[in-house]
Parts: C-alpha cells; structure tokens; sequence
C-alpha cells in the first residue's frame, strides 16, 4: 500500500515539474510579445522587421522541435529537458543586452533551439508515467503550464518593465529557468525511481525511417501545420493588436492579454477530464479523444468574429472562446500521440509535427506582417476560425482507428501482423 502511494505521489510531481517547464517556456517567449511596441520603438523596427525577429525564432523552434523530440528519446527525459531548459534561459538573459533587430533576432533563434525540444519532453513524461485512464489529465496538466505562463507574462513583464526596464526583464526570466534546472536534475533522479520498466518494444528507440512511412504521422503534422499558425497569431500579435488597433496602452495590455490564455489552460485540463472521463463510461480511447477535438473544431469558428466587433470586451470574448478550444484540441491531440506510438517515438513523433507546425507558423508569421501593413488584421481574423475544422477534416481522412504502432511494436516476435 505505501508503494503504491509513493507512486502515485511520484507520478504527480514527474508532472508538476513539467507543468513548470512548460510556463516557463511560455513566459519566456511572451516577454517580447508584451513588449512589442516599446521593443520595437527603441530599436526603430517596422511591423516587417518584427515578423521577421519572430520568424528567427520559428525557424529553429522548427529544427530543434524535430531534433529535440528525438533528443528526448535518445537521451531521456531527465537529460533532455535539463539542456533544454538551460539553453533557453541562456538566451533569454541574452536578449537584455541586444542593441538592433538583428542582435534581436538571433537571441530569439537561440530561444527556438532551446524551447524546441520541452513539448516533446513533455509529452513523453507523461507517457512514461501515466496509464490511459489518466494520461489526457495529466498531459493537459503538464502542457497546460504553458497557460500559466501565458498568463502571468503580461502583468509581471509589465510590473517588471515599468521596476527594471524593459531589458531587466529578460534577466529575471533567465534566471528563473536557470534555477529550474537546479531542482529538476536533483530532484527528477530521484522521482523517476522506481518506475515500472518498459517494455522491450516501447525501450527501443524506433527508426526515423519507419515513421516517416506511416500515414497517421504526416496526418498528424499536416494538422500541426495548419492550426499552429493561428496559435502563434495569438501569441505574437495580440499585443500589438490590441495597441494599435484597438488604443490600448502597455498598461492595460498587461491587465487584459492575459485572459485568453487563462481560458486556454482552464480548458487543457478540462479536456483532459473530459477525454478520460468518456473512456471511462466505455467509450473507446481514440474515439473519445477524437469527439472532443470535433467538438473544439466547432468552436473556432466563431473566433473569426474577434476582429468584427466593436467592444474591446466583446472581442476578448472571441479571443477567449478559440482559446479555449484549442485547450480541448491540443490536450487531446497530444494524447493521442501517446497512445499511438510506442514511448521510445512519442518524443519523435511530437518533435516531427511540431517541426512540421512551426514550419506553418514562421510561413503564416511572415505573411501576416505583411498582410498587416497593408489590409490591417481583418483577412487574419478570418482564417483564424476556419483553420481548426480544416485540420479536423484532415484528422478524419489520414487517421483512422486502425492498430497502432504501439501495438505493432508491443507484439510479440513471430506473431502475424
């Protein structure tokens, strides 16, 4: 009985701590979202140039999402997600002493080689540690810091802003993943102990060749490539959306952006629970997965009207709504991931689509700042809500409920397939 408390117990802080990564890795890189307008006034940037410091970090968030998914599989959770971490708070304590657009550019590509890989590993802890019946759950805890960070990085940046200045910022954010890497590597030794052994079939690491074969893996990043850049929009030009289209001041950006994000992690664990809860009554796991993001498909749409409407409110309101499905959406999609494929490729798997995504976005990124100085943000607010029923539609036409690699792999040797 106390074994199975412990682990228990142990199961729950493996996914505290990546809960934790992943606010970190979303404070970090909404800092200079928060800060655009002043940013980019400093240093004399355009709207073009801005898309541009962001496409720098989408360009290696892209690679290193690849080679940090197999990196994670390589070397493990515990190793990988340290030098992830530390990476990237190197380079957000890097941005505190940029002077141009440039110099900017290249601390943001430097922040996309160490983010890349934490998704990954963070999806590949959870799989390690939870069964089916809780895995969504625990991964929609475990990506949903990424909520948090979202959310406490517009009041604390301004707070911080308007203490230290806008560079002073970032060396907080540094400092803060640095002593995140402190507690993970002596205190993930110890929690991971004691966890049951894999499988054989789920140890090994799986060819890179045998899952670019598969269907159900370009299904899966073709879906990642089409709804990631309407997540990255929000991200990125939200800020600057509310400032120059909407009046409104760092201050009150720091009060309000905030918002959609909190609906967005609210909804990462309620999709979680919501997934377990239908297996739960008999509902088998991939369809659960699959109605809830049906259901999150839907919601979008409305989403389009963010930009149409005339209250400031009102359109949170839209903001907050599409949000608050891609919480439903991105928990489940994630999870699905887990159970399709064996642990020693979920790392991979995530790092392929994710690659595939940030692709997208760092295409739709640029796009979108030009499309911004020349026909301001309504053509972007209408693609946002139609993104999600098209990348559902591909769902249905690549993934089927057909076996798994996970148990392909799991089979034993000599048996038919």
């Amino acid at each position: 009985m106390d074994n199975a408390v412990s682990a228990y117990r142990r199961r729950w802080w493996v996914c505290g701590l990546l809960f934790v990564a992943t606010a970190l890795s979303f404070l970090d890189r909404q800092v200079l979202s928060v800060l655009s307008s002043v940013i980019t006034q400093r240093l004399g940037m355009s709207n073009l140039q801005y898309s541009h410091v962001n496409t720098a970090f989408l360009v290696s968030y892209a690679a290193m999402f690849l080679l940090g998914g197999r990196m994670m599989d390589l070397l493990g959770t515990r190793l990988g997600m340290a030098l992830s971490v530390g990476l990237w708070s190197i380079a957000s304590t890097a941005h505190s002493a940029v002077h141009n657009a440039f110099q900017l550019g290249s601390c943001r590509f430097l922040l996309g080689v160490g983010e890349g890989g934490c998704f990954p590993g963070a999806a590949k802890g959870v799989a390690e540690t939870f069964d089916v019946s809780r895995r969504a759950l625990a991964m929609g805890i475990a990506i949903g810091g990424a909520s948090l960070g979202a959310v406490a990085a517009p009041p604390l940046t301004v707070w911080l802003a308007g203490s230290m200045g806008w560079r002073g910022v970032f060396l907080v954010t540094g400092f803060i993943g640095a002593v995140w890497v402190v507690v993970w590597w002596f205190v993930a030794g110890e929690l991971q102990r004691g966890r049951v052994a894999p499988s054989p079939g789920e140890k090994q690491c799986v060819r890179m060749a045998d899952l670019l074969r598969r269907a159900d893996v370009w299904g899966l990043a073709m879906v990642r490539f089409i709804v990631d850049p309407v997540f990255y929009f929000y991200m990125f030009w939200i800020p600057k959306y509310l400032n120059s289209e909407r009046g409104v001041s760092l201050e009150m950006i720091g009060k309000l952006s905030w918002i959609p994000f909190l609906a967005l992690g609210i909804s990462n664990v309620v999709g979680g629970l919501a997934s377990d809860g239908l297996i739960r009554g008999g509902i088998p796991a991939f369809k659960a997965r699959r109605l809830v993001m049906a259901g999150a498909a839907l919601l979008t749409v409305a989403s389009s009207l963010a930009g149409r409407v005339k209250g400031l409110e009102a359109a949170l309101v839209m903001m907050s709504l599409l949000m608050f499905a891609h919480g439903f959406w991105i928990t489940n999609y994630v999870t699905l991931i887990s159970e399709r494929f064996p642990k020693g490729a979920v790392g991979t798997v995530m790092g392929f689509s994710g690659a595939v995504g940030a692709v997208g976005g760092m295409l739709a990124n640029t796009a979108i700042g030009w499309c911004v100085d020349r026909f301001h943000y309504g053509p972007v607010w209408l693609a946002s809500g139609l993104m999600y029923p098209a990348a559902f539609g591909v769902l249905l036409l690549t993934i089927g409920a057909t076996r798994t690699m996970a148990a392909e792999v799991s089979q034993p040797q000599g048996s038919t397939r």
